[in-house]
This record gives structure tokens, C-alpha cells and sequence, in this order.
């Protein structure tokens, strides 16, 4: 899922709406380490607050964590250029080769080929 994903699921935001909550309820859900490491870098630089250990929580949601692995990186070298963001663009890879689907609301990400996502 993407960073803003967690964060709606984390904070329970009503942007999330009920029918991704029971698909996040019902399936296995990987999330990035990439998505923690953006969480973590914009809370050290005071542009995120969260209560608790991202890990922690993480954990506490059954979330799995899927590391950022060698053929994610080299993945990147067949990925379009629609995004800049590279904490996108490593989760974006990782979906694609993983086969996961990607569920965000950024439109840009849409635009991706072979990436099975759910508009949120």
C-alpha cells in the first residue's frame, strides 16, 4: 500500500473508505520498507507525527513488511518515468515484481503498466 494508505489505516481517516478497510481486514497485506523509511524520515524532520513505533504498530496490525530486495532495485531500470518520488517509484517496482496489487489514490501511479492497483 501506499505510504498515505497506512497512515489513513494508522490514524483511522475516514478517507479511507469501508471497502478498502475490509479488503486491509480480510487479506494479507505487505507494506514496504520504503514506506517506513519515508514515515520515518518526514517524523524525524517534524512534517509527521504518529504515536508509537511504526514497527510496533505495524506489527500490532499483522502487516508484514516487505523488505526492498536486489531485483526490486533493478527493476527500476524498466520503470517509466510518470513519477519522480524514488520512495514511490521502489514500491511501485516492488509490487510489479511481486505481483502484489498497489492500492493509492495517486493517480500518476495509475498510469503504470503490468501494475495491478486499487484506486482509492
Amino acid at each position: 500500500m501506499d505510504t498515505h494508505i497506512l497512515l489513513w489505516w494508522l490514524m483511522d481517516d475516514p478517507k479511507l473508505g469501508s471497502d478498502v478497510r475490509q479488503i486491509l481486514k480480510l487479506e494479507p497485506v505487505w507494506v514496504s520498507s520504503a514506506v517506513v523509511w519515508e514515515m520515518v524520515i518526514k517524523q524525524r524532520i517534524g512534517k509527521l507525527t504518529i504515536p508509537g513505533r511504526i514497527d510496533q504498530q505495524l506489527s500490532d496490525e499483522k502487516f508484514s513488511v516487505l523488505d526492498i530486495k536486489l531485483t526490486h532495485v533493478m527493476a527500476l531500470e524498466g520503470l517509466e518515468d510518470h513519477h519522480a518520488d524514488p520512495f514511490d517509484r521502489i514500491q511501485i517496482a516492488q509490487a510489479k515484481t511481486e505481483g502484489f496489487t498497489f492500492i493509492t489514490k495517486d493517480r500518476v501511479i495509475q498510469k503504470y503498466q503490468g501494475l495491478d492497483f486499487l484506486a482509492v
